[in-house]
């Protein structure tokens, strides 16, 4: 089954004064609103599914269950019921195998996103996809001097600026075909003006001012299963009440009232494309 934890982050022994680790938390929408580690705002549970297994109250609960307690406890977590451990917490890794290790009992087979005869250029894709726009985003935001977040800044600039000349050519990264080398790119699209243009610095430009990369993510976004699972109000409290030292007091920018009817534009590149 799917669990969701909470988007706010929290310390994950509170009762222990000299464990200071915080992170994921499970909850139920039934519970009432949760504050931030530093006692600031008030957080309902709307959207989160609880562990039904094991009863964690932390991601880091799984873990140490697993024997793992390095203390790097990250989401998402491919877990095994029967050996009680977890088989994967790198999401590209997760992907891959969903994609094709499940297919037996799969509601849909014979989707796939990471075919034999592109796997060579999807992950050639990836290797700029990750480290200069997924990883990129976060490089800029929690850089500690001017330099490291300048570079950081202007190598996110210059590879977005290459994927919206790509998808100014065709349809998706890999040409006609939809894989995970779209969606790894979509994750961080959709975050980006509603969270990272204001919160990482990441303000040379928003999407939305690139034609080719604003209408991509609308695409991705009218997809009713990508829709399902984009949930904007956890995306932005997860990251403007989860780091004290970027926001203390987990206020939450409203931004632009607009920003979901606008994904709702119609997108054009089916035709654009044919």
């Amino acid at each position: 089954g799917l669990s969701i934890v909470h988007p706010t982050w929290a310390k994950s022994r509170p009762d222990d004064p000299e464990d200071s680790h915080a992170g994921w938390r499970f909850r139920d929408p039934k519970d009432p609103p949760v504050q931030s580690r530093e006692g600031h705002g008030s957080f309902d549970c709307d959207g989160c599914i609880p562990d039904p297994h094991n009863g964690a109250k932390f991601i880091r609960d799984l873990y140490e269950l697993a024997g793992d307690t390095d203390g790097k406890y990250t989401v998402p977590v491919l877990w095994d019921l029967k050996t009680k451990t977890i088989v994967s917490n790198e999401s590209i890794e997760i992907f891959k195998m969903i994609n094709k290790e499940f297919n037996s009992i799969a509601k849909n087979p014979d989707l796939d996103l990471y075919p034999d005869d592109l796997a060579k250029d999807i992950d050639g894709v990836l290797e700029w996809v990750y480290p200069y726009i997924n990883n990129g985003v976060y490089r800029c935001g929690f850089a500690q001097t001017q330099e490291a977040y300048e570079t950081a800044f202007d190598s996110l600039f210059e590879h977005l600026d290459k994927a919206e000349d790509i998808l100014s050519k065709q349809r998706y990264l890999l040409g006609d075909k939809f894989t995970i080398a779209d969606i790894r790119l979509y994750m961080t699209l959709i975050r980006f003006d509603p969270v990272y243009v204001v919160y990482f610095k990441t303000n040379c430009k928003r999407i939305d001012e690139y034609p080719n990369l604003w209408a991509f993510v609308r695409e991705l976004y009218q997809m009713p299963d990508i829709r399902a699972v984009t949930n904007i109000k956890h995306i932005k409290t997860h990251y403007f009440t989860s780091h004290p030292n970027l926001n203390k007091f987990a206020i939450i920018p409203k931004g632009n009232p607009d920003y979901l009817k606008n994904l709702e534009v119609p997108h054009g590149r089916d035709k654009q494309f044919k």
